[in-house]
């Protein structure tokens, strides 16, 4: 794993598909003054798992490294904004049957510290308003269908991400690294050759032809055909607090009245919940769920009767899931990345998020170590504890529901396989100690920021009952709601227009 001007560091990626693809780009951008050659081989008779799918910031720093306009890559893979998540019926709770997670944004700093204070109170016994909907503009921009950029006159965004067809997005990756040098060999990889010294040799392709590298990476998705398969890279099962396992998908039309909401919607069923994601085409849906609990069949029923679809529509597509990731995402001279790497479910779209985070740590640690393994150690810490940190902000969604019953939802309420670090926080919570501090302490807030830990807790309304909450006095120093009411109504009549690409 060296690298000369005589013979150029060879990186060969297994692998096409948004995380293929996208490694291949930001390789080949990072690395355009150096004489680095890359080469993606992909299988065509592998297709991309594309049902609609979301995002977080992070893709709108990914191209605006790459200097990509919105303009350009937006309509080609029928992307539309996202401002947030709304959850609906994860909690029945009165007030917070629903409760909107927008991303942060430069406007929060008017109304977060309201929101804070306010939830602090009522978990301290005070009957105050703490819906975090109550506080937040992208709420209610986001049901108008209302972009996040404000208008001419008011200089400022809101935090987003993105909805988008993976499919399109992976054939539209293709087309800019390839563009930008990369090889593409569209061929099947038989099996994979390991040297001596334990490192990957070759790939053997269809024909017995070897591709030899310097580094491999793994983007096979959940086959992890080099770093699991060849290399014996273990994996760590999330199953014993993520209990989801499976999905099944669909496609629907738009509704025919309202706006095109620029969120997506995850919506509780009875044994997971279900996703809406609105493309510009379409919107996307999938069921995702447990079969501790459901069956295929089961779960298909309940998705068609959820999106009112007959027996004699379109077959309904099911996918399996391996939730769970690599104890080592850098094993030998391979990267795993995309579902290769890990997979924690859909829920708050952390995919290519990971993706993302896993290239820039793996560039800053390949090249610190002047392209050897010096810091592989300690990357590999890193990208675990981001698995884990994420992990656990998304256990959070379902041991904290207030569903209430019996079945899968009380059992995810009851669960106690929780990870020091959510105990912790979860305690901080319940007994009225600063949620803000627990997180700087824990380190974890490069995860999840203060804001996300607070919504999620309080949007689900885990308070004290109504009944032993007392009215607020004046040295309570609640928020001011009609004032916040006013801030937010003004701040919201900028961002009128439908969410589309920007020039």
């Amino acid at each position: 794993m060296s690298q000369s001007a005589a013979e150029p560091l060879h990186v060969v990626i297994l692998g096409g598909g948004s995380a293929g693809w996208m490694t291949a780009a930001l390789f080949g951008h990072h690395w355009r003054a150096h004489p680095v050659r890359i080469t993606v081989v992909e299988s065509p008779d592998i297709g991309i798992i594309g049902v609609g799918e979301g995002s977080t910031p992070q893709l709108k720093a990914f191209f605006d490294t790459l200097g990509i306009a919105e303009s350009d890559w937006m309509p080609a893979c029928d992307a539309t904004y996202k401002l947030g998540i709304g959850f609906e019926g994860w909690s029945l709770a009165d007030g917070y049957q629903r409760y909107f997670h927008p991303f942060p944004g430069p406007l929060d700093v008017h109304t977060e510290g309201d929101f804070f204070r306010n939830a602090a109170l009522r978990r301290s016994g005070v009957d105050v308003e703490a819906n975090p909907d109550s506080f937040y503009l992208a709420a209610r921009v986001a049901a108008r269908g209302g972009g996040p950029h404000g208008g001419e006159t008011f200089p400022f965004d809101l935090g987003y991400g993105y909805h988008f067809d993976a499919h399109k997005l992976g054939t539209y990756l293709r087309g800019h690294a390839v563009g930008q040098g990369a090889e593409h060999l569209a061929r099947t990889v038989e099996r994979v050759e390991i040297a001596a010294n334990g490192d990957v040799a070759a790939l053997i392709l269809d024909g017995g032809e070897r591709l030899e590298g310097d580094f491999f990476i793994d983007c096979s998705g959940f086959r992890a055909m080099i770093a699991q398969q060849a290399l014996g890279a273990r994996f760590l099962p999330f199953a014993e607090n993520l209990f989801n396992d499976r999905a099944v998908v669909a496609p629907t039309a738009h509704p025919a009245t309202g706006p095109v909401v620029t969120a997506t919607r995850s919506i509780a069923m009875s044994a997971g919940w279900r996703w809406s994601i609105p493309l510009t085409t379409r919107v996307g849906n999938g069921y995702v769920y447990s079969s501790r609990y459901l069956d295929r069949d089961a779960a298909e029923a309940e998705l068609r009767a959820a999106l009112g679809l007959g027996d004699a529509d379109a077959p309904l597509r099911h996918l399996d899931m391996k939730v769970g990731r690599l104890a080592t995402s850098w094993t030998a001279n391979c990267l795993a990345m995309g579902l290769a790497q890990g997979f924690i479910e859909p829920l708050e779209a952390t995919a290519l998020h990971i993706v993302i985070a896993t290239i820039q740590e793996f560039l800053a640690a390949y090249e610190g170590g002047n392209f050897t393994a010096r810091h592989r150690d300690m990357f590999n810490a890193r990208i675990g504890a981001r698995y884990d940190g994420i992990r656990d902000y998304i256990v959070a969604h379902y041991r904290m529901n207030r569903r209430g019953g019996s079945g899968y939802w009380h059992d995810a309420s009851t669960m106690d396989a929780l990870s020091d670090n959510l105990k912790t926080l979860i305690t901080a919570w319940f007994t009225g100690a600063d949620l803000g501090e627990a997180i700087d302490d824990l380190g974890v807030g490069g995860y999840y920021p203060n804001l996300s830990w607070h919504c999620l807790f309080a949007g689900y309304g885990t308070f004290p009952a109504v009944t032993a909450l007392r009215a607020p006095v004046a040295a309570d120093r609640a928020a001011n709601g009609d004032q916040i009411e006013r801030f937010l109504a003004r701040a919201a009549a900028n961002f009128s227009s439908p969410g589309g690409p920007t020039a």
